[in-house]
């Protein structure tokens, strides 16, 4: 298993080669860049393979300027099985022709004996509705990739026998809290809360897998650009949610992990049923004592590449209003759960070239309607620069979560509860995406949970009203607060109210005396 970066390595074996996940390029309107950089390794080399698995549609796992340039058009892609074919069109479009597409949680067996099997998970909140986990068998060695999907439980994959190598995230990859007008004391303490549990469900994950080996992958991602700087975790702040690989190796320690594996970008992992040498390109321990160091290079080097993306995002050519007006209004018109879980409007606040003066526009659910802000109160808003939204109407994009939202170059207040339905229909502006997400929350709020689990003196339903975890694994309960740890989900029993979120209630129950 050769690093080659963020959640990327390549998997050889006697029978074939796999690249998995390979990004180099910035994602996101150039604000995140892979860290440790691997623009320097011999992709020429390592795009070569026989297998390509690309695990989800994120800018950060899809890298399409290097899957074109880099990676091998006779290359079989591992294809995830996904409700939409965006995935597949995708490929094709960059010159992929050669496709498996795998039934998920189905062991497929390739040329000479290698075996792999994708678990696609497909809510509409999974990833840009969708993302994936790879198992792979040779020679009785079994690896799992399960970069950052967040599966319910790994049981599917410890069934097919014991996992001697298990790659899964473990840093944020997400804009909250940091994006947040809130006061700094608020926003760490809330970053804080956010990197406990993030280390919390990896390693619940760990012990659930007992692999012989982890290896901790998929992030952190850094940021070079000078208006973010402050997101990278090189200031001693506990409540940024970026931890990175040295900081995973001291936390799992302290909870009795030593079988962890650091893979920088052309480190070398031996797997064998009884070990796993590595080699590594550089010093591990040093490399990441002089991380700061690192980074000033990189943003130095990287100054230019930022600047030319800069440069594109401005169409002062397109009507804002209108444009959002004709793409989404229809979409407004077909939305019943999304629109009514949102339940109000959205406002974006445009901040103009000279960085002062403001358009404020309004996408009104229950309205549905586009429109120009008229003073109303409004429970959530966004501000961001207008050449962004300008550039996203020009590339035609239809997932701004996929864009804009994991950029972190905007801001966002709300008023009471995190509402997921929001971020839901800006994942969904195409017809496609937003038939598929009506249909699952349609079929989800039809789906009535009757197994059951017990806490002390409640009797809860066993499955989460969010995303189908098992709570008898990842529910704790806490005076009356039961709390889903696989996404922080909180619920209080005595209403069964949903504390985190707009929806989703609970079924329980406390035995009476």
């Amino acid at each position: 298993m050769t690093g080659t970066g963020h959640a990327s390595m390549r998997i050889d074996t006697a029978a074939g080669s796999i690249l998995c996940d390979p990004w180099v390029n910035p994602a996101y309107f150039a604000s995140w860049f892979p860290f440790p950089d691997n623009s320097q390794l011999d992709w020429e080399t390592l795009g070569q393979v026989d297998y390509l698995y690309v695990s989800h549609l994120h800018r950060d796992h899809f890298d399409a300027e290097h899957l074109r340039r880099f990676v091998s058009k006779k290359a079989t892609v591992l294809l995830p099985e996904y409700p939409t074919s965006q995935l597949e069109d995708e490929l094709r479009d960059l010159g992929f022709t050669s496709f498996l597409k795998t039934k998920s949680n189905e062991v497929h067996e390739l040329d000479g004996g290698l075996k792999v099997m994708i678990q696609a998970l497909i809510s509409p909140t999974d990833g840009p509705i969708g993302d994936s986990s790879l198992w792979v068998e040779h020679d009785g060695i079994r690896v799992l990739n399960q970069n950052d999907a967040r599966p319910t439980d790994l049981s599917t994959f410890a069934e097919l026998g014991h996992v001697h190598a298990h790659m899964l995230q473990f840093s944020g990859a997400i804009w909250y809290p940091m994006v947040y007008e809130l006061p700094e004391s608020a926003k760490r303490a809330f970053g804080k809360q956010k990197r406990d549990r993030q280390f919390d469900r990896t390693w619940r994950y760990i012990d659930d897998l007992k692999a012989s080996h982890v290896f901790p992958i998929a992030g952190p991602p850094c940021f070079l650009d000078d208006e973010l700087w402050q997101f990278n975790d090189i200031f001693g702040d506990e409540g940024n949610i970026f931890p990175d690989q040295a900081v995973f190796q001291r936390e799992y320690a302290k909870v009795g992990g030593t079988n962890g594996i650091v893979l920088l970008p052309g480190s070398v992992t031996e797997l064998t049923a009884d070990s796993a040498q590595t080699s590594h390109p550089t010093d591990v321990d040093e490399f990441f004592a002089n991380k700061q160091v690192h980074l000033e290079e990189m943003r130095v080097r990287k100054a230019p590449v930022i600047a030319a993306e800069k440069a594109s995002w401005r169409h002062p050519e397109i009507d804002v209003l209108g444009e959002l007006k004709k793409r989404i209004e229809p979409l407004l018109e077909e939305s019943i759960y999304l629109a009514k879980g949102v339940g109000g409007p959205v406002r974006f606040d445009l901040v103009s070239y000279d960085g002062e003066s403001v358009e404020s526009i309004v996408v009104d659910f229950p309205g549905k309607q586009v429109r120009a802000y008229a003073d109303e109160k409004v429970r959530y808003r966004f501000r961001t620069q207008r050449e962004l939204i300008e550039h996203l109407i020009f590339i035609d994009e239809g997932d701004w979560v996929n864009s804009l939202f994991l950029s972190c170059r905007f801001s966002a207040a709300r008023i009471g509860q995190y509402n997921e339905f929001v971020y839901a229909f800006f994942k969904c502006l195409s017809e496609e995406r937003l038939q598929y997400a009506e249909g699952w929350y349609d079929e989800h709020e039809k789906t009535v949970e009757a197994e059951d689990t017990v806490f002390g003196d409640w009797t809860v339903q066993r499955r989460c009203p969010h995303l189908k975890a098992d709570l008898s694994r990842f529910g704790i309960v806490e005076g009356d607060v039961l709390t889903c740890q696989l996404h922080g989900w909180k619920f209080d029993l005595p209403s069964g109210r949903c504390l985190t979120s707009v929806g989703h209630k609970i079924r329980a129950a406390k035995k009476t005396s």
